[in-house]
């Protein structure tokens, strides 16, 4: 028996996609998984898809294995370490509480334990794994021993397969102009407010009549939001759109419409929409920090973090300008996304299930 432990869960959200593909994965082989976490820290929507957090330990058995999707700070980084099996650590990282001093103070203390948690968690794991090199990196530099990489695992062409809803998509072909599009929850690291600095360069330069359109919950981020709505307004940015999390029909709608998606994030541990938006055979443009290049592979166009919004823009233009260009740069996505595909991920499960 597989226990997965996820400090929240929310279909949509990648370590959640995840640990549902690993339940599915391990289903397929004859092998039982459920997936645990903190009730009050599911979707009501999806609860139905957890077992509590709490009452693991009387469902262990020393044959069983726990994987600890480690990602913030969790009860389930308590538990962990009392369950009588062997006993796995997935790092997926924990964004720095920095981002979020100012902003929102709760969300900065629960990063900060969450930091704190995965220190102590050192020597706790039979087994130590990161879903990127950066990840890995930042565990060994943290003392963590023989940290190994495994790969997100979601279904990259997942949103790609489906209707896309017409009222959405309507909305966002009417009239029919460029969509720069972003996913990512609202959240100060995912730097939002280069991408509308950018935005703001491109409608100035290139395109006065396109569209930005900005795909992610706010959550507790409610005064991060009210700070864009402000910069967006400052910067006299026109049509941008945020619209919170959507469901799956509704974020086809959005790849569907998409002439570019537009990455400008300072912190990611995976970032999986830029693979998301390149099985939509859309151009992808992202700021070179942490785990992108990685996750890029060679693929989509990088710019520096520190580049100006104004070449940003000029970029962006010159790619979707260009058809032989942006036929290139798709080609390289569409040769990254068939890597990607062509992975055996029940192969690369064993050496964590098994040792």
């Amino acid at each position: 028996m597989l226990h997965q432990l996820v400090a929240g869960f929310r279909l949509g959200d990648a370590i959640s996609n995840e640990a549902i593909r690993i339940r599915d994965l391990c289903a397929a082989h004859g092998l039982k998984s459920d997936i645990r976490c903190p009730p009050e820290n599911a979707s009501p929507d999806d609860r139905h898809l957890t077992l509590p957090i709490d009452d693991l330990a009387a469902h262990v058995g020393p044959e069983d294995v726990a994987l600890l999707h480690l990602s913030i700070g969790s009860r389930c980084n308590a538990v962990f370490p009392t369950l009588p099996c062997r006993r796995v650590i997935l790092y997926h990282n924990v964004t720095p509480s920095s981002y979020f001093r100012l902003l929102s103070p709760r969300i900065a203390e629960t990063l900060a334990e969450g930091r704190r948690q995965v220190a102590a968690l050192r020597g706790a794991a039979h087994s130590n794994w990161a879903d990127s090199k950066f990840n890995a990196a930042e565990l060994t530099e943290m003392g963590f021993s023989d940290v190994r990489v495994l790969p997100l695992m979601f279904d990259a062409c997942g949103p790609a397969s489906g209707p896309a809803h017409p009222g959405m998509l309507s909305r966002l072909s009417d009239p029919p102009t460029t969509n720069l599009l972003f996913v990512g929850r609202l959240a100060p690291n995912k730097r939002h407010d280069k991408l509308l600095s950018i935005f703001a360069a491109y409608i100035r330069a290139v395109d006065p009549e396109a569209r930005l359109v900005i795909v992610g919950g706010s959550g507790e981020a409610e005064a991060y939001k009210a700070l864009l709505l402000g910069s967006a307004y400052e910067l006299v940015a026109k049509n941008v759109m945020f619209t919170e999390f959507l469901d799956d029909p509704k974020l086809r709608a959005c790849y569907a419409s998409a002439s570019a998606f537009v990455c400008a994030s300072d912190h990611e541990g995976f970032c999986a929409p830029l693979l998301e938006a390149m099985a939509w055979r859309i151009p992808v443009f992202a700021a070179a920090s942490c785990a992108v290049p990685e996750t890029m592979d060679g693929a989509g166009v990088l710019f520096s973090p520190d580049s100006p919004p104004e070449a940003v823009a000029e970029t962006i233009g010159r790619v979707l300008g260009d058809k032989a260009l942006k036929e290139a740069v798709l080609r390289r996505q569409d040769e990254r996304l068939a890597r990607f595909r062509a992975r055996d991920e029940w192969a690369e499960l064993q050496p964590l299930l098994h040792g």
